[in-house]
């Protein structure tokens, strides 16, 4: 068991890696939220798959942050 002390220093240092990782997709964030709020608005009608496109970007975004943290890459 004494060898798990430095699997938890690994797993700590992508844990605070990721945040500044995930601000990256800001831009993403942004579009979605906006098709959302848009959608939302008075007269709008959100349904399903109306934010597809900018989710699907988003969530490429996020899941190559995840891949990178993983890595332990920049």
């Amino acid at each position: 068991m004494s060898g798990n002390g430095a699997v938890w220093g690994r797993v700590r240092s992508r844990l605070r890696a990721f945040p500044e990782r995930l601000a990256a997709c800001g831009a993403e964030a942004a579009a979605y939220g906006r098709c959302v709020q848009a959608s939302t608005a008075p007269g709008g009608r959100l349904r399903k798959d109306l934010c597809a496109q900018e989710f699907e970007a988003l969530r490429r975004c996020f899941a190559a942050a995840a891949q990178q943290t993983r890595k332990g890459g920049p």
